[in-house]
C-alpha cells in the first residue's frame, strides 16, 4: 500500500481510507462480524486510515472498531473521528454544538469508546451557525496540546471558514464529498486548500454505491440514506446509471470495473488526496483496493473527463434542506 501526507501537517496515511459508516448507520443492516472482518482486512493489505464518527449509530460504530483494533498495534493505525452532530434517541438529527466546552465532552466519551488515549485527527461534522469556527477549531488545539489529539482536521466547510480555522492551528485536512460527480470543491475550495497546505480525504467516492456498477433500482429499503438522496430518484435516477454504463466501457479498457475506475480518479487528482471506501464487506474492500493498482494516464483522464464532465450528474449530493446545512454549499 502505498502512502500520502495529509497536507504539511498532518499524518502519512495509506493511500486509501477506510469510512465505517455503514457498519453502524445509514445504508440498512450491517453484519458485525463481516465488518469486523473487513476491518481486519483493510489493516492487513495496508489501510492505516480509519474514519469514523462519535454519531455513527450513536456510539455502535466506535465500539465496533475499538472491538476490530483490539489487539492490534495502536501506532499502525490513524483514528479520524467526526463529532458534533446531534441526535434523538429516535435517531433524529436534532442539532449540532461546536462549543468549546461540547468539544471537549465528546471526545471524553469517544476515547473510552474506541479504548484509546488519544484520536490521531479529530474535526467538526458541521459548522455550527451559533459558534465561530475559531472556538471550535481553538479547543481542537488544546486537546492537542493536551495530548489527546494529534491532528486538527475539517469538515463539509467552505473556503472563508477554511482561512479563518487556519489562522486559528494548523489544519491536517477537510473531509468532504468528491467524486467523478461530486465536483463542487474544484472551484474554490481545493484551491484554497493547496494554497494553505491543507489535504484532502474525500468520502463518497462512488457517491454512495451510485457509481459502483453494483447498485440498482429497488435495492435501497426504507432505512437506507439512498431512498431519500436526491440522486437515486425517480426521473433522476435514470440518467445517473446511464453515466455508470459509460464508465463500465472506460473500466473495460482497463480490465477493472467501474468502482475501481471512479476511485482511481479521486486519487488521481493529487498526492494531497486521500479517497475513502466505505465498504462493509471483504469482497467489495477486496475491489476497491484494486484501484491501487491502476494508473490513469492524462489521456485517461481526459477521456473519462469527456465522458462524465462535472455537470452531468442530476440532483443534489443531498436533499435541499441538508444543502443549506453545509458551509461548503454557500
Amino acid at each position: 500500500m502505498n502512502t500520502r501526507k495529509l497536507g504539511l501537517d498532518g499524518p502519512i496515511t495509506s493511500m486509501i481510507g477506510l469510512g465505517a459508516m455503514g457498519m453502524s448507520d445509514m445504508y440498512g443492516p450491517a453484519d458485525r462480524a463481516e465488518s469486523i472482518a473487513t476491518i481486519h482486512a483493510a489493516l492487513d493489505a495496508g489501510v492505516t486510515l480509519i474514519d469514523t464518527g462519535d454519531f455513527y449509530g450513536m456510539g455502535h460504530n466506535e465500539l465496533l472498531i475499538a472491538e476490530a483494533l483490539r489487539g492490534r498495534p495502536r501506532d499502525r493505525v490513524q483514528l479520524s473521528v467526526k463529532f458534533g452532530a446531534l441526535r434523538g434517541p429516535d435517531g433524529s438529527w436534532i442539532g449540532v454544538d461546536g462549543r468549546p466546552r461540547a468539544v471537549k465532552n465528546a471526545l471524553a466519551y469517544s476515547l473510552k469508546r474506541l479504548g484509546t488515549d488519544y484520536v490521531d485527527i479529530y474535526r467538526f461534522a458541521r459548522l455550527d451557525p451559533d459558534v465561530p469556527i475559531e472556538e471550535t477549531v481553538g479547543a481542537i488545539a488544546e486537546l492537542v496540546q493536551a495530548g489527546y489529539v494529534r491532528h486538527v482536521g475539517l469538515s463539509e466547510v467552505g473556503a472563508q471558514t477554511i482561512r479563518r480555522a487556519a489562522a486559528v492551528t494548523p489544519i491536517s485536512d477537510l473531509q468532504i464529498e468528491y467524486s467523478l460527480i461530486s465536483r463542487g470543491i474544484e472551484a474554490d475550495i481545493l484551491p484554497t486548500l493547496r494554497a494553505l497546505g491543507i489535504g484532502v480525504t474525500a468520502y463518497g467516492v462512488l457517491s454512495r454505491g451510485l457509481i459502483s456498477g453494483h447498485w440498482r433500482p429497488g435495492a435501497s429499503g426504507a432505512a437506507d440514506f439512498r431512498s431519500h438522496s436526491p440522486r437515486f430518484q425517480p426521473g433522476n435516477v435514470e440518467q445517473n446509471l446511464a453515466l455508470v454504463e459509460l464508465l463500465r466501457a472506460l473500466a473495460h479498457d482497463h480490465d477493472a470495473t467501474p468502482a475501481q475506475i471512479a476511485i482511481a480518479w479521486v486519487a488521481a487528482q493529487g498526492v494531497d488526496i486521500v479517497p475513502l471506501v466505505g465498504a462493509r464487506r471483504r469482497d467489495r474492500l477486496a475491489e476497491a483496493l484494486g484501484a491501487t493498482a491502476l494508473t490513469l494516464s492524462p489521456a485517461d483522464l481526459t477521456a473519462i473527463g469527456a465522458a462524465i464532465p462535472a455537470d452531468a450528474v442530476a440532483g443534489g449530493r443531498y436533499a435541499e434542506a441538508q444543502l443549506a446545512m453545509l458551509d461548503s454549499e454557500r
